[in-house]
């Protein structure tokens, strides 16, 4: 099991400290963990949140409405949007009242590269802990915000 001081090399001030930068930490180490998994689909971590939150609409929605959701808040939402268009994962529609509201919905190619993610997604990284400790993790996570 890893130790933050140990793996980083250092000692902290105080506990809060610690879990402060434990957190930093393992965010980073869960990022580079997607990345990793996600590129031999061609899609970034950014591009797949994209596509889940399309796939929860189950419907057209607003690009702001997709922006507002992200995850990772993205100046270059738009740009990761004509990527996932160029791939034909995503579809793209004008408001016919409003030209300059756009909206954005999943393609059947998307739902299928989604289909395909999930059934490789193994969260190997959260084999140490068991659905409680999962729970209070979150929990503790929520706490945090």
């Amino acid at each position: 099991m890893g130790d933050i001081s140990k793996d980083i090399q250092s000692t902290f001030p105080n506990n809060k400290v610690k879990a402060f930068i434990n957190i930093r930490y393992t965010a980073n180490w869960l990022a580079s963990k997607e990345i990793e998994f996600l590129k031999a689909y061609g899609i970034s971590p950014q591009q797949y949140n994209i596509l889940r939150i399309l796939r929860g609409a189950g419907q057209k929605v607003k690009v702001q409405t997709v922006k507002d959701k992200m995850i990772e808040r993205s100046p270059n939402a738009t740009r990761l949007m004509d990527k996932l268009c160029e791939k034909d994962l995503i579809l793209r529609v004008r408001c016919e009242e409003d030209r300059r509201v756009v909206f954005v919905a999943i393609s059947e190619a998307g739902l299928k590269l989604l289909r395909q993610i999930d059934q490789a997604s193994k969260p190997e990284y959260l084999r140490n802990l068991n659905e409680e400790e999962a729970q209070i993790l979150s929990e503790l996570l929520d706490k945090i915000r």
